[in-house]
């Protein structure tokens, strides 16, 4: 009951503004849904970008951060932005599955080689702590939601929001992450800011050859270095697609169907004896994998929803220029009134809307 009185409140106030005919910078706002992996748009832009300010203080993951969203939000045009951050504890649920999950992360030294410094992990490792705090005191002065859920990564908020909470509106996930592929169907896309490219359906299927409904069941079987995920050997893309070609189909295969198919090949294809022989490895996979919304509680889902359901931040401006002049972006962010008023007027119409 509770999730249909935010969706209805959600929906009336996005009527309300077509009916008042207010005034966007440019077109009638989208009836959408921004959703942002927040540490993942973070980690990319801090490493990436050496901005300094006028003192010589690396400020890359600040700007890099603001200037990215900005960039995206001005091309999506939601009406609704949302920035999810991995929760305290988030990847606990899944190292009890798999301990090793997660387990041969290091964090390495990569500002290096952009500021003319000598940096030890722990240095910048406690840099970019500080950056970070400092940039989420930014986002809660903008008309964005923040959602941070205690034992639960962004992965699984972004897909339970996008799945569930607005699944009948158009979802934009912003992320790097090829997992998030897996959530792309007539209604979800996701946005890759390092390719600058839109990934819906048709350009999943054109890019990998595999259908977004089945992308779920070829990272099952490719796995996830990064995440210490072990996959099957010898299952390439290109071995995969041509042992199984319905990966490409838009019916959804299981685990049971590609087990099925692979059985009476075992003898004749290593691939398929390594498929059966190790078909344990596909169902753990599965749970470290799927951003099903089961992974999440019914009390932690009721909490999402509060945090949608609550009203949206509105612009505090004031403050966002105070911590800007305290902080000298100024350098990187030179004409901050326009950029504010292009980016965020239109939601912050919003953000008033959710708390008439």
């Amino acid at each position: 009951m509770r999730l249909s009185v935010t969706k209805q409140r959600y929906l009336s106030i996005l009527e309300e503004i077509k009916k008042s005919g207010g005034k966007v910078d440019s077109g009638e706002p989208n009836d959408s849904v921004l959703l942002i992996d927040g540490l993942n748009t973070f980690i990319r832009v801090f490493s990436a970008i050496p901005t300094t300010n006028e003192d010589g203080v690396h400020i890359g993951g600040i700007v890099g951060f603001l200037r990215s969203i900005g960039y995206t939000i001005n091309m999506v045009r939601p009406t609704r932005t949302i920035i999810v951050f991995d929760g305290k504890g988030g990847s606990n649920r899944r190292r009890k599955i798999f301990p090793e999950y997660k387990a041969g992360r290091k964090m390495s030294v990569r500002l290096n080689r952009h500021l003319d410094v000598s940096l030890t992990r722990e240095q910048e490792h406690k840099m970019m702590i500080r950056q970070l705090n400092r940039l989420i005191e930014y986002l809660e002065c903008l008309p964005l939601t923040i959602i941070t859920q205690d034992n639960i990564e962004a992965d699984d908020v972004i897909g339970y929001c996008s799945k569930h909470l607005f699944k009948d509106n158009k979802s934009t996930i912003m992320s790097t992450d090829k997992d998030f592929l897996q959530l792309v169907d007539e209604n979800i896309r996701v946005y890759s800011p390092t390719k600058k490219l839109m990934y819906d359906e048709e350009r999943v299927l054109d890019e990998y050859g595999i259908a977004s409904k089945n992308f779920l069941l070829f990272r099952i079987l490719d796995g996830d270095k990064s995440d210490g995920i072990p996959g099957i050997k010898g299952a390439g893309i290109k071995t995969l697609l041509k042992m199984f070609p319905w990966l490409g189909s838009p019916h959804k295969y299981t685990i049971e169907d590609l087990l099925k198919s692979a059985e009476p090949k075992m003898k004749q294809f290593k691939l398929c004896e390594n498929i059966i022989n190790q078909r344990e490895t596909l169902f753990l996979n599965k749970k470290l994998m799927d951003l099903d919304e089961l992974n999440i509680s019914g009390s932690s889902k009721l909490k999402i929803q509060d945090h949608v359901k609550f009203p949206i931040q509105r612009l505090v401006k004031h403050k966002f220029q105070r911590m800007f002049l305290e902080d000298k972006l100024y350098t990187a962010l030179p004409n901050l009134d326009s950029w504010l008023h292009s980016t965020f007027n239109r939601l912050n119409q919003m953000a008033e809307k959710s708390h008439g």
